[in-house]
């Protein structure tokens, strides 16, 4: 029992504050308090993967889940990001959006939250958390998706991509990045032109996007995935029932397209990015989930060009 008391007094005080430093950092980009950060660390590049001096299949850009805390780091050590480029060489691929920061700026790197992550982890993640539920709030949503959508805007322009190319912008979320990813989707449209296509994995997201502007969404999913699940409970407009939300006129529409990668788990030796985790076939869930998403990437790229092919005798 004081135990529990003890947690009380500590995590009480802590959401509290995360939960006005969340809303600082959207209120700070709206008014114009502070410009988000564009710069990288030195050495490394806007993007990986195919040349920049050609036209690559598609551009994707990762989305962490709550783990992410600086440009670098990833939950899984950048495992994901670094077999989808061996996998598909043809991809331009950016892995350093900071989906939790409308700011742009790496959490691990402030002074204050450097000192609490060698004394106080758990915050950080509880940073990440309340973003995802400030991105899901109706109050401030418009000027959260505004704000990460231009991020990633930017940062795609600075890795080579030219608006109006026609060239696909592939959005991987993996759980709370997937909120990140569908608030983008209008922005990203406003200023690219591109098409958009969604790769959700695990995704947590509160369904209230609209998503007119992606061409499509791949819902990778598992039955034995319990995060996931938890976010088509709390959020209403995940809910058949509300019918005009964004995420049931997009499914209604044939926008989504669910994959099952039973038996993965949200977390864990048997999470959809474990490296050691072992599938009948031999694979490991990291190599499944991957495979997954370069096949998805590429029958996306194989239908566009099929369509865009001349056929003989039509004009």
């Amino acid at each position: 029992m004081n135990d529990l008391v003890l947690w009380a007094c500590v995590l009480g005080p802590a959401l509290l504050a995360e939960g006005l430093l969340a809303r600082y950092e959207v209120l700070a980009y709206s008014a114009g308090w502070r410009a988000p950060t564009t710069e990288l660390p030195s050495g490394m590049p806007y993007a990986r993967g195919a040349a920049a001096d050609s036209p690559p299949a598609a551009y994707l850009v990762y989305l962490d889940g709550i783990g992410k805390r600086r440009v670098r780091d990833t939950r899984d050590g950048g495992q994901l990001v670094k077999a989808v480029i061996a996998g598909a060489p043809e991809l331009r691929v950016l892995g350093q959006v900071q989906p939790y920061s409308p700011l742009a700026d790496p959490l691990a790197e402030r002074p204050v939250w450097a000192w609490l992550r060698r004394h106080a982890g758990l915050l950080l993640f509880l940073h990440n958390v309340m973003q995802v539920f400030v991105a899901a709030d109706h109050r401030y949503r418009p000027l959260h998706n505004r704000a990460v959508g231009c991020q990633i805007a930017t940062q795609l322009r600075l890795a080579g991509y030219q608006p109006d190319s026609g060239i696909p912008v592939v959005l991987l979320s993996y759980s709370g990045g997937a909120q990140v990813a569908t608030s983008a989707v209008d922005e990203l449209h406003t200023q690219l032109r591109s098409p958009l296509v969604l790769i959700t994995l695990g995704g947590f997201h509160n369904g209230a996007d609209d998503l007119t502007h992606a061409e499509h969404l791949h819902r990778l999913t598992s039955a034995s995935d319990r995060i996931e699940r938890v976010g088509t409970w709390i959020f209403p407009q995940r809910w058949r029932l509300f019918r005009r939300s964004g995420w049931n006129r997009a499914r209604r529409a044939g926008k989504i397209t669910v994959h099952r990668l039973a038996p993965a788990t949200h977390l864990g030796p048997r999470s959809y990015i474990s490296p050691e985790g072992r599938l009948p076939d031999g694979r490991s869930y990291l190599d499944r989930t991957t495979d997954t998403v370069i096949a998805l990437i590429r029958a996306h790229h194989s239908a566009t060009a099929a369509t865009d092919t001349p056929v003989p005798g039509r004009t």
